[in-house]
This record gives structure tokens, sequence and C-alpha cells, in this order.
């Protein structure tokens, strides 16, 4: 089963977001929500630099999906982190308060890879479908691919605007 989103633009991921940062995952662990119904993972990441607020040096992000025990809960589209992986995080507080969340799913999960000597950074995911509102159709969710520099330049525009 697929998750189908909208696709946002960086410049509307910037302007819907509240923090941006490029930061390193340091680890992660799972919990079960109140009701013990659903399990999140919670990633605890190092701010390398901010592009948008300020989310401080350390901050944590909640994410739906995980494995706890015997029990194991997928979601298409959602990502979990690794130690030592980098992302620019589009980021909004979670209704908790405690930690974030990110800006629509994967689309405000840019991964960090080295590429013939240059950073680039992509949103992309498996198992994800886009819906075209202007033709009322559906496809696959490619996401954005560039250099890390040009998605930095991208968002200071943004925050300027």
């Amino acid at each position: 089963m697929a998750t189908t989103i909208v696709p946002l633009s960086v410049e509307r991921l910037t302007s819907v977001s509240s923090h941006i940062a490029l930061a390193q995952a340091e680890d992660s662990w799972t919990e079960w929500n109140a009701e013990h119904t659903r399990i999140y993972t919670v990633t605890r990441f190092r701010t390398e630099h901010s592009l948008k607020g300020d989310a401080g040096q350390q901050f944590l992000v909640r994410q739906i999906g995980g494995r706890n025990g015997a029990y194991e809960q997928k979601v298409a589209g959602v990502r979990q982190w690794r130690a030592g992986e980098r992302s620019v995080l589009f980021l909004q507080k979670a209704a908790s308060g405690d930690a974030f969340v990110v800006t629509g799913l994967m689309q405000g999960d840019f991964r960090v890879v080295r590429e013939g000597g240059r950073e680039v950074v992509s949103n992309g995911v498996a198992g994800v479908e886009r819906f075209d509102a202007a033709t009322h159709t559906v496809g696959r969710f490619s996401g954005s691919r560039m250099t890390l520099l040009e998605l930095e330049s991208q968002v200071r525009r943004a925050v300027q605007e």
C-alpha cells in the first residue's frame, strides 16, 4: 500500500516549516503512544547549521513507525535514520512540544550523500505516489534531487521573501 502526497516545492516547505537544519543523526529509539496503539521512532540529531529557526545544538524528531519488541509498524514514505546519516530537515514542532516532526512526511527530509566530490540531496523514497491537482492524476513520487548548495540557496531565498 502506498502513501499519496500532494508535492510541496522547496519554497512551500520553507514557508510552512518553523525550523530547517542540516543535521546528523546520532541515535534512535522507539516508544509507544499513550494508548499503546502506535509505535514511534525518535531520533536525536546534532545540528551542523540552521537555515531557518534555531532547533538548538541537539534536537529530537518523532516519526510514526518502527519496531518495538515483537511489534513493527511501517508507513510508506517514512524513512528511519541510522546514526551518522546527514539530512536537511524541514521541521515543525510536534503536538507534544518535546520534539519535531518532518514537514510533509518524506518531503521535508533531504538525505545528503557524497557523489563524485560533491554533496547531493534527495527527498525521493519508494512506495510514495503524488497527486497532481491540475490533472487529477496519481503518479510515482520521485522527489527532488539537487546539490546541497542548490538546496541551501533555494531555502535562503525563500526565507528572505
